[in-house]
Protein backbone atom coordinates (compact mmCIF):
# COMPACT_ATOMS: atom_id res chain seq x y z
CA UNK A 1 0.00 0.00 0.00
CA UNK A 2 2.93 2.43 0.88
CA UNK A 3 4.11 1.77 -2.59
CA UNK A 4 0.69 3.03 -4.02
CA UNK A 5 0.82 6.41 -2.03
CA UNK A 6 4.22 6.77 -3.03
CA UNK A 7 3.88 6.35 -6.58
CA UNK A 8 0.45 8.72 -6.53
CA UNK A 9 2.75 11.20 -4.99
CA UNK A 10 5.19 10.97 -7.10
CA UNK A 11 3.26 11.00 -10.05
CA UNK A 12 1.38 14.26 -8.33
CA UNK A 13 4.89 16.14 -8.37
CA UNK A 14 5.62 15.10 -12.23
CA UNK A 15 2.48 15.72 -13.61
CA UNK A 16 3.46 19.27 -14.47
CA UNK A 17 6.95 18.45 -15.82
CA UNK A 18 5.49 15.38 -18.29
CA UNK A 19 2.71 18.02 -19.45
CA UNK A 20 5.52 20.29 -20.44
CA UNK A 21 7.64 17.84 -21.94
CA UNK A 22 4.38 16.47 -24.17
CA UNK A 23 3.85 20.13 -25.00
CA UNK A 24 7.00 21.02 -25.95
CA UNK A 25 7.41 17.44 -28.17
CA UNK A 26 4.13 18.30 -29.82
CA UNK A 27 3.86 21.73 -30.73
CA UNK A 28 6.41 23.26 -33.49
CA UNK A 29 6.49 27.02 -32.07
CA UNK A 30 8.06 25.68 -29.00
CA UNK A 31 11.40 25.90 -30.15
CA UNK A 32 11.34 29.67 -30.45
CA UNK A 33 10.85 29.46 -26.66
CA UNK A 34 14.74 28.64 -26.45
CA UNK A 35 16.06 31.61 -28.57
CA UNK A 36 19.29 31.37 -30.43
CA UNK A 37 20.32 28.66 -28.22
CA UNK A 38 18.53 25.84 -30.48
CA UNK A 39 19.36 27.55 -33.90
CA UNK A 40 21.78 24.32 -34.49
CA UNK A 41 19.66 21.54 -33.09
CA UNK A 42 17.14 19.98 -35.56
CA UNK A 43 13.50 19.56 -35.34
CA UNK A 44 13.78 15.90 -34.95
CA UNK A 45 16.46 15.78 -32.47
CA UNK A 46 14.26 18.46 -30.47
CA UNK A 47 11.22 16.48 -30.39
CA UNK A 48 13.33 12.86 -29.82
CA UNK A 49 14.81 14.85 -26.08
CA UNK A 50 11.63 15.74 -25.30
CA UNK A 51 9.88 12.35 -26.10
CA UNK A 52 12.63 10.37 -24.14
CA UNK A 53 12.01 13.29 -21.37
CA UNK A 54 8.79 13.02 -21.29
CA UNK A 55 8.79 8.87 -21.33
CA UNK A 56 11.36 8.93 -18.61
CA UNK A 57 9.25 11.53 -16.23
CA UNK A 58 6.12 9.16 -16.93
CA UNK A 59 8.04 5.85 -15.69
CA UNK A 60 9.85 7.69 -12.42
CA UNK A 61 6.31 6.89 -10.49
CA UNK A 62 6.35 3.45 -11.12
CA UNK A 63 9.90 3.32 -10.52
CA UNK A 64 9.30 4.71 -7.13
CA UNK A 65 6.12 3.02 -6.00
CA UNK A 66 7.50 -0.53 -7.33
CA UNK A 67 10.73 0.67 -4.74
CA UNK A 68 9.02 1.58 -1.95
CA UNK A 69 6.90 -2.03 -2.07
CA UNK A 70 9.89 -4.05 -2.13
CA UNK A 71 11.50 -1.72 0.60
CA UNK A 72 14.72 -4.43 0.22
CA UNK A 73 18.44 -2.58 0.41
CA UNK A 74 18.78 -3.90 -3.20
CA UNK A 75 15.45 -2.88 -5.14
CA UNK A 76 16.02 0.17 -3.38
CA UNK A 77 20.10 0.68 -4.58
CA UNK A 78 18.50 -0.10 -7.90
CA UNK A 79 15.92 2.28 -8.08
CA UNK A 80 18.24 5.31 -6.50
CA UNK A 81 20.68 4.36 -9.43
CA UNK A 82 17.66 4.96 -11.82
CA UNK A 83 16.73 7.95 -10.76
CA UNK A 84 20.08 8.99 -10.74
CA UNK A 85 21.10 7.91 -13.64
CA UNK A 86 17.73 9.85 -15.35
CA UNK A 87 18.89 12.86 -13.86
CA UNK A 88 22.42 12.65 -15.62
CA UNK A 89 20.96 11.74 -18.43
CA UNK A 90 18.50 14.50 -18.45
CA UNK A 91 20.90 17.32 -18.12
CA UNK A 92 23.18 15.73 -20.63
CA UNK A 93 20.62 15.95 -22.79
CA UNK A 94 19.61 19.15 -22.23
CA UNK A 95 23.21 20.49 -22.32
CA UNK A 96 23.78 18.78 -25.65
CA UNK A 97 20.70 20.11 -27.14
CA UNK A 98 20.28 23.59 -25.55
CA UNK A 99 24.20 24.85 -25.12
Amino acid sequence: MWGVLAGVIAAALVAYPLAACIAFATHPATRRLFGERLSSASQAGFQAFWWVTALLCAALPLAVGFGIARLSGRVLAVVGAGVALLVVLVVVLAQFFAF
